[in-house]
């Protein structure tokens, strides 16, 4: 189609026109997506710049539980050998408090791969030179919660330091639950601390109880001062004729008492007296 000179101008200058426009939007366009990139990679940089910071902050102070102790950091920097004197000495300076003790007991085996029954056994015995028979409590409380030392060696030192910080009625529940069902395979001795702890706080029903659960089982005592101590139990409660047979049935304890004592041997001074 043929078109005049004047519109076959307009339509150049307008294709013109389109063209330089459309560079000018392509070239703002490319602008601001390089600014969106930098920024994005500027707000990348800070945040794990701030990341970082964080994370490093959190090693050198970490995360605090009740008691103003580390949590998962306690002991990370003391040696293996040095690890069970760290401990003591962190639980000496706890406040009373469950939740300082148990957090920093967390924190301590954190870092262990097993756990370390061993250590905390000589921890125990630390705190019982000291005699700090609260804190063994809740230690042994703590480790019980974790399914750790049930074992009639743990249960002993448990009801020994219940005794000790003056709970006898807790201990006696302790028993009940843990250690009464199951008379049969007790050992003596450990009865016998419990029989004590009834003794000493005028709880003769569970005492002569206890003897009594033994006897089901034939059990018979090793020692002559259980047999006291239950045959005084009865006489307080007014069972003597329960008394008396305790007393003759397990009279071969003290006659063969007697007769195991080896006569005493005469001193030099007296040798030579003689001679």
């Amino acid at each position: 189609m043929w078109k005049s000179p004047a519109i076959s101008y307009l339509v150049a200058r307008l294709t013109q026109l389109g063209v330089i426009r459309a560079q000018v939007l392509s070239s703002s366009y490319s602008t601001v997506a390089q600014a969106q990139v930098y920024n994005h990679r500027t707000r990348k940089v800070v945040v794990s710049s701030e990341d970082q910071h964080s994370n490093q902050g959190n090693s050198h102070f970490p995360e605090k539980n009740a008691g103003g102790e580390n949590r998962n950091q306690i002991g990370w920097n003391v040696s293996r050998k040095n690890k069970v004197n760290f401990l003591v000495k962190t639980l000496l300076d706890l406040n009373d408090s469950k939740e300082a003790v148990y957090g920093t007991l967390d924190g301590w085996v954190a870092w262990e791969e097993d756990f370390p029954i061993g250590k905390l056994k000589m921890a125990l015995i630390a705190l019982e030179k000291e005699q700090q028979w609260h804190r063994i409590i809740q230690v042994i409380k703590w480790m019980l919660s974790k399914g750790q030392g049930t074992t009639m060696g743990t249960y002993g030192q448990l009801i020994r330091a219940l005794d000790m910080d003056q709970r006898p009625e807790e201990a006696h529940k302790f028993w009940q639950k843990k250690i009464g069902m199951d008379l049969h395979a007790v050992p003596w001795q450990l009865c016998k601390s419990m029989m004590s702890i009834y003794y000493r706080n005028n709880m003769l029903e569970n005492l002569v109880k206890l003897f009594e659960g033994l006897e089901a089982f034939d059990r018979k005592p090793p020692q002559k001062s259980i047999v006291r101590k239950v045959a005084d139990a009865y006489e307080i409660l007014g069972r003597l004729d329960k008394k008396e047979r305790v007393l003759e049935k397990y009279n071969y304890l003290f006659t063969e008492d007697r007769s195991l004592k080896k006569p005493r041997k005469a001193s030099s001074k007296e040798k030579k007296k003689l001679g």
